[in-house]
């Protein structure tokens, strides 16, 4: 009798995994795959963190080359960084370049957390996430971010931060007594691990372009300190509580130290980097900044080199929007739907098309606290509920609400808001309010899966135009909130989309002391139909038979170039990059020339760049704001 006719009650298909468990080989790949998915899973383990460990050697590297060759690092205790098991570094912060001068004097890899606003960008946040840095949110505790930090503290692994919560110079730092943020305490107890203190002096100087050339090798000072015990056996609020003072102490005593021991300057000590970028303007006896700037604008080649490198960075910046752009293409009735689109429109005027839904001048708010943010629903509903919330950081002046206010317009697919939040510190100690307004499709109105401003512009030309409509309906709806608080006064602040989108509140609205519009979206025709940034695009409206006469019967509501400001022109500063290719000069001075009154400033930048943001304000100021 067979094996099979002597187990009658097993049914046969418990009878056949019975079989193959006995004769599945060791090793090697079973019918159903289960071998297989193990080892593809074990397989792409290994090859993850191979690749990690080969990024970070690369990395390490890269960076003691880089900066052995700049700058002259003297460091202090440097053996306390090397102790095993997994501890906290916490450091003042003072540049940019810290975490990358600090991981290159020392043996050991450190994690270190950075701001989530730089891991949306696609090449920083791939470089960040290859050497094992983590985002952090600096204005709320994130849990994910404390479960990355705990759990890569219990693997004996160095996880650094910055318990200032940014870049600190002078009263605002910790060095000067400025207090601590609660994080790096809370962090070390929640974890049971000791806190290594370090200071560094001098990298700030490297905002400084005379600090890279060769054969400078900028000074740089780090002092390592004791570690700081976790306090086990007090109270959580005690513990905290020691922790936060011994750090204190300690980040005090080992900037006391670096200053006695190299006899440092006030020039060494820390300042801002606009401070330092100031500086390294040269400025000879009896010649302005300005003028010293015209001297070396006129030595031979300069300005050819000054156009190849901004020129450079334009075509890389517009080959990555045209590569986001691909994900987006049109379907068989998009010619239909514009049609339709178009001919609707077309029977509207610029105050018809931005009118404030229903008559209601004041939205609905969600949050209005003072220095926190501004929200309320959206008049115009779309497909995606995260872009249906308009949202603006109020940054109060002392006045408050009745003070005049700039709303501050980003830049398409905006790198960071954090330059703005500076200057918006600085339009506070102007006697201004600011709010940085978070445009459709933008920050905090990203939709899950896509890119910052991803689908802001795209070869969907309504869903362009409805965000454009948009972005000026819900400014008008925040001015009405604001006038209803007690502002009678605005100014504006807009950067190339930010820019356009300001250019078209302009149209529609009066109550302005400043319009300073930056790189703007002016000419449509040549964003569209020559703009490098626009390639994609391009092919795509070829493909559904969309041609520039279909497009341009839209213009006389999207194109600032066919229309006149409503408030006066003279309150209008249009600000236009040299080397632009996106928002080309000449286009900027026709309008200048077309919004008469209005005045023009070059900058020698091309469309990327932060000259033009500095710039502008300077001129503001100069003006009387």
């Amino acid at each position: 009798m067979s094996k099979v006719e002597a187990t009658p009650n097993v049914p046969a298909s418990a009878r056949l995994r019975r079989g193959r468990q006995k004769t599945k080989p060791t090793g090697d790949i079973s019918s159903f795959g289960f071998g297989r998915s193990f080892v593809i899973r074990h397989s792409s383990f290994a090859i993850h963190s191979a690749f990690h460990r080969l990024a970070n050697r690369a990395a390490a590297i890269f960076m003691k080359l880089l900066f052995s060759s700049v700058a002259r690092v003297y460091v202090l205790r440097r053996g306390n960084l090397n102790r095993a098991g997994g501890f906290l570094l916490a450091s003042n912060h003072i540049s940019h370049f810290d975490p990358f001068i600090i991981s290159s004097v020392v043996r050991r890899k450190i994690d270190w957390m950075a701001m989530a606003e730089f891991f949306p960008l696609p090449l920083l946040g791939f470089f960040l996430r290859a050497v094992d840095a983590f985002p952090a949110e600096r204005n709320r505790a994130d849990r994910k971010t404390i479960r990355t930090a705990i759990e890569r503290l219990k693997h004996g692994r160095i996880v650094g931060l910055f318990p200032e919560g940014g870049i600190r110079d002078g009263k605002r730092s910790l060095l000067e007594g400025a207090p601590l943020r609660a994080g790096a305490s809370t962090l070390a107890h929640i974890a049971s691990v000791p806190i290594l203190p370090c200071v560094i002096v001098g990298s700030d100087r490297l905002y400084s372009k005379k600090r890279w050339l060769p054969l400078r090798r900028t000074p740089i000072w780090i002092a390592f300190g004791n570690p700081i015990p976790h306090f086990p056996n007090l109270e959580k609020s005690a513990a905290r509580a020691c922790i936060e003072h011994e750090l204190a102490e300690a980040f005090s005593c080992l900037y006391a130290e670096l200053r006695e021991k190299f006899s440092l300057t006030e020039d060494d000590l820390p300042h801002s980097p606009h401070e330092r970028i100031k500086r390294n303007r040269l400025v000879l006896p009896g010649h302005s900044a300005l003028a010293s700037q015209n001297m070396a604008t006129e030595r031979p080649g300069y300005n050819k080199l000054r156009r190849f490198a901004a020129s450079g960075v334009d075509l890389l910046m517009c080959a990555s929007i045209n590569l986001l752009q691909s994900r987006h293409h049109l379907h068989a009735r998009s010619r239909e739907e514009m049609e339709h689109y178009v001919t609707t429109c077309e029977k509207l005027t610029a105050e018809d098309y931005y009118a404030l839904p229903n008559g209601a001048e004041i939205a609905s708010v969600i949050s209005d606290r003072p220095g926190t943010t501004i929200r309320w629903q959206s008049p115009i509903d779309t497909k995606f509920p995260a872009n249906n919330v308009a949202r603006a950081d109020f940054f109060p002046c002392a006045q408050d609400w009745s003070a005049p206010t700039v709303l501050m317009l980003h830049a398409l697919m905006s790198a960071s808001h954090i330059g703005y939040r500076r200057h918006a510190a600085r339009f506070n100690e102007l006697g201004w309010n600011a709010c940085f307004v978070h445009l459709p499709y933008h920050y905090s109105r990203v939709p899950r899966g896509h890119w910052n401003g991803e689908l802001a512009i795209t070869a969907d030309l309504i869903r362009n135009a409805e965000g454009l409509r948009q972005g000026v309906i819900e400014l008008r709806q925040l001015m009405a909130i604001l006038r209803e608080r007690g502002c009678t006064e605005f100014g504006v602040l807009g950067t190339s989309y930010g820019g356009w989108i300001g250019a078209l509140l302009a149209m529609v609205e009066r109550d302005f002391r400043f319009v300073a519009l930056m790189a703007p979206i002016v000419n449509v025709e040549h964003a569209i139909w020559e703009s490098p940034a626009a390639r994609f695009m391009r092919r795509e409206l070829h493909r559904a038979n969309i041609e520039p006469s279909l497009i341009a019967r839209h213009f006389h509501l999207s194109s600032p170039m066919q229309n006149q400001p409503l408030c006066d022109a003279d309150r209008v500063l249009f600000v236009a990059g040299e080397f632009d290719l996106i928002a080309r000069p000449e286009d900027v001075e026709k309008i200048h020339g077309n919004w008469r009154g209005s005045e023009l400033l070059r900058v020698p930048q091309g469309h990327f760049g932060y000259r033009m943001l500095r710039e502008t304000i300077a001129r503001l100021k100069e003006r009387g704001l």
